[in-house]
């Protein structure tokens, strides 16, 4: 749902590159990564109905 809402982790960090030009080259790269990810996850969403394995299964690990 966060994704179709555009509230998720990749579209957070494209609005932080977006907003931080001196990230440069390497901003837009994985601007780029992220865009393609996205598009994967829309994919997958549609064909199995739910988050891709990696996110639906990622958990938030403690800091050491």
């Amino acid at each position: 749902m966060a994704v179709l809402n555009d509230l998720d982790r990749f579209h957070l960090v494209m609005d932080a590159i977006d907003r931080l030009p001196q990230t440069g080259a390497k901003g837009t790269y994985l601007k780029q990564q992220l865009q393609d990810k996205l598009i994967e996850h829309r994919q997958y969403i549609n064909e199995h109905g739910q988050d891709l394995p990696e996110i639906r299964n990622w958990k938030w690990k403690p800091l050491a």
